[in-house]
């Protein structure tokens, strides 16, 4: 607590994620695209893997986009709605096709081709925010994959970050999100920086604010370039992520865990961190919450694996300092 009030957190109430899920091909087994036998069929989008980590945390949670009429659209709807999300509003257009990704695994990491101009969900636009489901929501989840995809797409997210914190009937939490390939003309930095300091909850891998704002950033200089939102969380891959908000700065460290594949577990980790913040666990707890979602993403093809059970995630959270310390790569200093 600090000056003997409660930390803010979003007020209760659902959550809606909005952004476009695509058909993913991926080899299976993992191998070189060039050289696979086989490829596997799954779906794949930032804010829907974010929307479905949050049901598997018990969080109400709907998912707005909009999908082609097509199979691969079906089977998007489909599989996210298996997770226990609400997709009752998400549309079908008829005359744009369900975006898709191919995923490229290879010795330095996955490259992930895309295939999703012209996509149905490229033609979202500002009018998403003036019905439901987001009138009745306690918090908008947004990425910085939706701006680049198209201006009506930006419109979209310029708009519902246009008000002042505090003036909005929902908090905003935005995860910067930077797919270089989608913002071919050289201003994402400016853009994303801009979009990114209006929101209530920030997520920004610290390689990422590297590549965008300056290579030599720190964690502290990240918070410099985004003074204002309510909290900013750094994540610094197997090192540690670091929380900074009206408590304070809280970092912790990420514990060990066998990496598969890193796509997807971003997005589960701001999953992880919104059910913590949004059950009151404290920023401490969300941020371990984050890292234990985060490690059920890395251990699996997909984005979406499945979390622990509920008694083992209560007894990681209840760790001690020590404890939890013992459990990672690095531990950061005090």
């Amino acid at each position: 607590m600090t000056g003997g009030w409660a930390p803010w957190r979003p007020a209760p109430g659902p959550v809606v994620c909005v952004g476009e899920t695509m058909a993913a091909l991926a080899p299976d087994p993992p191998s070189p695209l060039l050289t696979a036998p086989r490829l596997r069929l799954s779906v794949a989008g930032a804010e829907s893997n974010v929307a479905m980590y949050l049901a598997d945390h018990g969080i109400s949670v709907a998912w707005l986009s909009v999908l082609g009429d097509d199979p691969l659209g079906h089977r998007v709807r489909a599989t996210v709605a298996a997770s226990g999300v609400d997709v009752s509003y998400v549309r079908t257009d008829p005359h744009r096709p369900t975006g898709v990704l191919v995923k490229d695994p290879g010795p330095d990491g996955t490259r992930v081709h895309y295939y999703r101009r012209g996509s149905a969900a490229s033609a979202l636009g500002p009018d998403l925010l003036d019905g439901p489901p987001v009138r009745t929501a306690a918090l908008l989840h947004l990425t910085g994959i939706t701006p680049a995809l198209s201006e009506s797409c930006r419109d979209l997210v310029t708009r519902a970050l246009s008000t002042e914190p505090g003036d909005r009937p929902y908090a905003v939490s935005f995860d910067v999100n930077h797919r270089a390939a989608l913002w071919p003309d050289g201003i994402a930095p400016a853009v994303l920086r801009e979009l990114a300091d209006r929101a209530d909850i920030v997520f920004v891998g610290l390689d990422e604010a590297q590549a965008l704002w300056g290579e030599h950033l720190t964690e502290e200089a990240v918070r410099a370039r985004l003074p204002r939102p309510r909290i900013l969380v750094v994540k610094d891959g197997a090192r540690a992520a670091t929380a900074f908000t009206d408590e304070g700065t809280v970092v912790v460290p990420t514990p060990r865990v066998t990496v598969v594949e890193a796509v997807g577990a971003g997005d589960a980790f701001a999953a992880g961190f919104l059910a913590g913040l949004l059950r009151g666990t404290g920023t401490t707890g969300a941020l371990r919450l984050g890292h234990i979602t985060a490690a059920s993403a890395l251990q699996v093809t997909g984005d979406h694996g499945p979390l622990p059970d509920a008694g083992e995630t209560e007894a990681l959270l209840a760790l001690s300092m020590r404890e939890w310390a013992a459990r990672a790569l690095v531990t950061p200093p005090a």
